[in-house]
């Protein structure tokens, strides 16, 4: 919320009684965000979510035939009574809702546009569509945007929802917001089922950094949030993550570190501190002499030319079983400088 994330889904009412207690201690937290809640498309769940105090239930069921047959046991037409019935019923109870359907980018089409077509004459706040195994590419996405688009008359705003099990997930949202949705689902270092979901600090990044639309999100703030969750979660973020890892604005090539030292935005597509990481200047076996002469100056510590010659050879010596500290290169330093070993 601190951020400014504009809606946030605190969990699924159905879990337990203490997943329904924190979605309701969420609720009454008097965020800026509107507070969200899943629920199935039965009568139990929506009075779950009522209870709940949250700002809207995201009303789901699958679509797809291998769901109906495997999973659900339901014909097209049961599924279809109970999404009208369930949005009634929501609605009659004062509760705002959406409606998505689940293995949305492996449902027939046709049933498709017949389901949200007759869902869009309800009172909806908007639809979705779920990419639940990630087997979707940006063009299937696209379309099936414009699929829903069209047969929900273009008056209700689109989410889109995408797993990352062809790492899709990022350009897959994207893909959908250039066909017409307006919302897409995020989690905090794309944490989720099997291989995850959209990462939200990536995609507010690209949004606001590569395609000029600023969410009004405050990125200044997305290192800290990944590590928090990652924290809290015990699942640690990636040293290589796009933006947040400890290596997203890590250089240790000679080349790349070089001309980092000179300007920056040589070898980093924007600064650190835009989304709340710092840049790291990191020595091994790929080092060159400018970056470690500049890191033994910040040290207070000149060497001759035959002794850099020797400082270098054995911090390219020592990378070979990894990065080097600052402290390893003065340890290095001293030594050779002093007569002391090499």
């Amino acid at each position: 919320d601190e951020i400014g994330v504009h809606q946030i889904e605190a969990g699924f009412p159905p879990v337990s009684e203490s997943e329904r207690k924190a979605i309701k201690t969420i609720a009454r937290e008097g965020l800026s965000a509107d507070i969200l809640c899943l629920s199935r498309l039965n009568r139990e769940d929506i009075d779950m979510a009522i209870e709940c105090e949250v700002d809207m239930a995201m009303l789901f069921i699958a679509s797809s035939q291998l769901h109906l047959k495997s999973k659900l046991r339901l014909s097209e037409s049961q599924v279809l009574e109970r999404a009208l019935d369930c949005i009634d019923y929501a609605n009659s109870n004062g509760l705002k809702v959406s409606f998505s359907t689940e293995d949305s980018t492996r449902t027939d089409e046709q049933f498709l546009r017949m389901l949200y077509r007759e869902t869009s004459k309800k009172n909806l706040q908007r639809v979705g569509i779920t990419d639940t195994v990630g087997c979707a590419s940006p063009e299937a996405m696209a379309h099936i945007v414009r699929v829903v688009k069209s047969a929900s008359g273009g008056k209700l705003p689109i989410s889109v929802h995408c797993h990352n099990d062809f790492g899709l997930a990022l350009p897959n949202a994207i893909s959908g917001l250039c066909a017409g949705a307006s919302a897409v689902a995020t989690t905090v270092c794309g944490f989720g089922e099997r291989a995850g979901n959209v990462p939200l600090e990536q995609f507010v990044a690209a949004m606001k950094f590569v395609y000029g639309i600023d969410l009004g999100i405050k990125t200044d703030g997305l290192t800290e949030l990944c590590r928090l969750v990652s924290q809290y979660s015990r699942v640690p973020v990636h040293p290589n993550a796009p933006l947040v890892g400890q290596n997203a604005f890590s250089h240790e090539s000679g080349i790349h570190a070089a001309a980092v030292l000179k300007n920056p935005a040589t070898y980093e597509p924007i600064a650190p501190a835009l989304v709340g990481n710092s840049r790291r200047i990191t020595l091994g076996k790929h080092s060159g002499s400018a970056v470690v002469q500049a890191m033994l100056q910040e040290k207070g510590i000149s060497a001759e030319h035959s002794q850099m010659k020797r400082i270098m050879a054995s911090v390219k010596s020592a990378g070979e079983n990894g990065t080097i500290s600052c402290d390893d290169l003065v340890r290095i330093a001293k030594g050779i400088i002093d007569g002391s070993g090499n």
